[in-house]
């Protein structure tokens, strides 16, 4: 059993639903909360400042913003915009941080997240302007706004309820799903419809954009679909080449893009099935890697008997991220699939969402002599750090002299042995 233990970063006043990172700030964007019930729990959206502090990647809360009644169940990010899934509606937020000048009103902008400009980010404190929910935190002369842009309702069932939401690769669009089984498109930052159409019978689990432009769903009618527009170009079968099942039912839980590390073009699907029914023995789980064209599979893997809950892929395609249910984390590589990191139970309850330190901005800054970190966040309100260390690899030029040196010794043995060889 690997005997890892991975590092508590922070610690929310409620439960931890959705996670996103902002690479050119530094940010690790971390929301969730109680819901409207009036348990005294919070709902918010918290903004943490990463950073480097002997030797160790540490984070502090920067700003906190509140969010009333309605918890955030998902997040997507683009540049300083955040689309945040609340109850049956995705709510735009547009954060950015402010240098004060002296005591004087006055403020000058010190960056923008989308941008690659890097000032300081600091701590601050919260202001409302009316109809517009805005916070404010300072600290030693740095301000962070985050304002309430539009906001429009993405579900409709009986109990209606996001359950995802991304933006497409020029982020002029974002996509959502949820429990009524319709694919939502919409314009940003208007919000106006672009498509609306029935992709599953029964909730949409989850959904990726790919760089032309197709989407790919998945639901919980045990179907992965992909779609140009609103015209279904292709369904997924992981079992063609996968394993042979005893008439256990598998669903689609989690789908993903990456890119093929080395090949600026290339491109990767990543799924995971997971039994649909749980089972006192239950059976595993797989991964699947699927040509990002053609949309055949590439190879399945069994990726343990724990329910995989959440997937992310690594931006250069590298790794990929996996959550269960029963709150462990892995990290595996996304060419072969195998598994390189393991913490089991790591929050000792449902992981809700995984996600990468991006590998540009001040990812490698912040992180230091290791390979890739993983960030989990959970029900248990924790935000936890997995770090991957570099895995020591042998120079080219040393194996060329071992290989020589094999060589010469070999030529000697055979020498002593058989006088006259040469």
């Amino acid at each position: 059993m690997d005997r890892r233990r991975a590092l508590e970063l922070y610690r929310a006043p409620f439960p931890l639903y959705a996670l996103q990172i902002d690479p050119s700030a530094g940010l690790l964007i971390a929301a969730g909360g109680g819901g409207a019930a009036k348990t005294g729990i919070k709902n918010g959206v918290h903004f943490l400042q990463l950073q480097q502090i002997n030797g160790r990647l540490s984070a502090s809360l920067l700003h906190s913003h509140d969010t009333e009644s309605r918890a955030t169940m998902n997040l997507a990010l683009t540049g300083n915009i955040l689309a945040a899934g609340q109850d049956a509606h995705c709510q735009l937020l547009r954060f950015q941080a402010y240098q004060q000048k002296g005591n004087k009103a006055e403020k000058t902008a010190v960056y923008d997240a989308g941008s690659k400009e890097q000032g300081p980010r600091q701590r601050k404190g919260t202001a409302a302007e009316e109809k517009k929910s805005r916070a404010e935190t300072q600290r030693e002369g740095v301000e962070l706004r985050v304002e309430n842009l539009k906001a429009v309702q993405t579900d409709f069932s009986p109990d209606p309820l996001q359950k995802v939401v991304r933006f497409n690769h020029d982020n002029t669009l974002l996509a959502t799903g949820g429990t009524d089984g319709y694919i939502r498109v919409w314009k940003v930052p208007s919000l106006e419809k672009v498509l609306d159409f029935k992709a599953h019978e029964g909730e949409i689990e989850d959904l990726t954009f790919g760089p032309d432009g197709k989407l790919v769903t998945v639901g919980w009618d045990f179907k992965a679909s992909v779609w140009q527009k609103d015209q279904l170009v292709t369904q997924l079968h992981w079992q063609e080449n996968g394993p042979t099942l005893s008439g256990m039912p598998y669903r689609y839980q989690a789908c993903r893009y990456g890119q093929v590390p080395d090949q600026p073009r290339g491109l990767r699907l990543f799924t995971v099935q997971i039994p649909h029914k749980r089972l006192r023995q239950p059976p595993p789980c797989y991964l699947t890697a699927w040509d990002g064209s053609t949309f055949l599979p590439l190879r399945t893997r069994p990726c343990g008997h724990e329910v995989i809950s959440c997937l992310s892929v690594s931006e250069s395609g590298t790794f990929l991220g996996l959550g269960t249910v029963t709150g462990s984390v892995a990290i595996y590589i996304a060419f072969s699939l195998q598994r390189l990191y393991y913490v089991r139970e790591a929050h000792g309850i449902v992981v809700t969402d995984v996600a990468f330190l991006p590998e540009k901005g001040r990812g490698p800054e912040l992180l230091g002599s290791h390979e890739t970190a993983l960030f989990s966040v959970a029900v248990d309100s924790r935000c936890q750090l997995h770090l991957l260390p570099s895995r020591r690899s042998v120079p080219v030029w040393l194996l060329l002299l071992l290989c020589v040196g094999l060589i010469f010794v070999t030529i000697l043995l055979l020498q002593s042995a058989f006088p006259g060889f040469l």
